[in-house]
């Protein structure tokens, strides 16, 4: 798979007219709260369609783009919902250009019975689904590179998972966040990127995850069970995914017996768990501040005496 079906526009206009036709016009727009990266609206038009619509500067349309190419590629497999997304692309505007991303707006619902489980069940189904048309070339990545919050993500294709978690994942932050680290800390960073194999497995298959899987990134959807947003999607490793919805809080316990009840896991999760953790603190760390340095070093230490 080379690219999404994404409609792209030079205009919100032009956007609006090819989705609702020419006599469409933007009758209220509601700013949505949520988010650090993109500005949201619940955007309603004369047509009596509402829609929802992030916005951000125009050079950075590319965020859309991939973030489109994550929500599509998760529907491709059938086995969680995702918002549909309609269209993306840029406008010049009154005073300065902005970028787009145009999608339906979801009204949540009251999560149904059994929510839990059943996210679980359908987290498993696509963890287990085939992923190998979404990276060409290797059995790990993805067929376009994409960002993790607003970082900057290369999904490359690898031919192992610890190569790729290597070189893709932890090298990278590692050189962003280089200065927050002594010469000593740093040798030791090395020793963990050298050793990775000593700790890390490869999987049973390589699975299409969401790549960002805390709680601010699912919702009820109208059907009242859950609704994967905001991806930063990519063939890797399942067990990434579960580690991430344990870093901040983790989710219900029904949910992870649902999940491994589908999807069993293989032995010592638990001591792989704080490496997976590992990239998105770095991330953290490199996006919001040194209050990350701590629980960084403490994951290094923890695999290198």
């Amino acid at each position: 798979m080379n690219q999404i079906p994404l409609l792209q526009f030079k205009s919100l206009a032009e956007a609006l007219v090819s989705l609702f036709g020419t006599s469409v016009a933007i009758q209220q727009t509601d700013r949505i709260s949520g988010g650090d990266i993109n500005k949201a609206y619940a955007v309603t038009l004369n047509t009596g369609d509402r829609i929802f619509m992030k916005a951000n500067a125009k050079e950075n349309v590319g965020f859309f783009k991939a973030e489109a190419a994550g929500l599509f590629a998760i529907a491709q497999t059938g086995t969680l919902a995702t918002p549909k997304i309609l269209c993306a692309g840029t406008d010049d505007g009154q005073e300065v250009g902005y970028s787009f991303l145009l999608m339906e707006l979801i009204q949540s619902k009251k999560p149904v019975q059994d929510y839990w489980k059943i996210f679980g069940r359908e987290l498993a189904a696509l963890h287990k689904s085939d992923a190998s048309a979404f990276c060409d070339g290797g059995a790990f990545g993805f067929f376009e590179d994409n960002y993790v919050g607003a970082t900057a993500q290369s999904n490359a294709p690898k031919k192992t998972w610890i190569e790729f978690f290597r070189e893709s994942r932890l090298e990278p932050q590692f050189k962003t966040a280089a200065s927050n680290f002594s010469s000593q800390e740093m040798s030791r960073v090395t020793k963990l990127l050298d050793h990775l194999d000593d700790f890390l497995i490869e999987p049973k298959k390589p699975s299409l995850i969401h790549g960002d899987l805390w709680s601010g990134n699912v919702m009820a959807g109208p059907d009242g069970k859950a609704m994967l947003i905001d991806p930063a999607a990519y063939v890797g490793n399942s067990e990434a995914d579960i580690a991430m919805t344990e870093l901040f809080g983790g989710f219900a316990p029904e949910f992870y017996q649902a999940y491994r009840e589908a999807n069993p896991m293989l032995p010592g999760y638990e001591k792989r768990r704080d490496l997976y953790n590992l990239y998105q603190l770095l991330n953290h760390l490199n996006l919001f501040g040194k209050s990350y340095l701590g629980p960084v070093l403490s994951i290094v230490d923890e695999y290198v005496s």
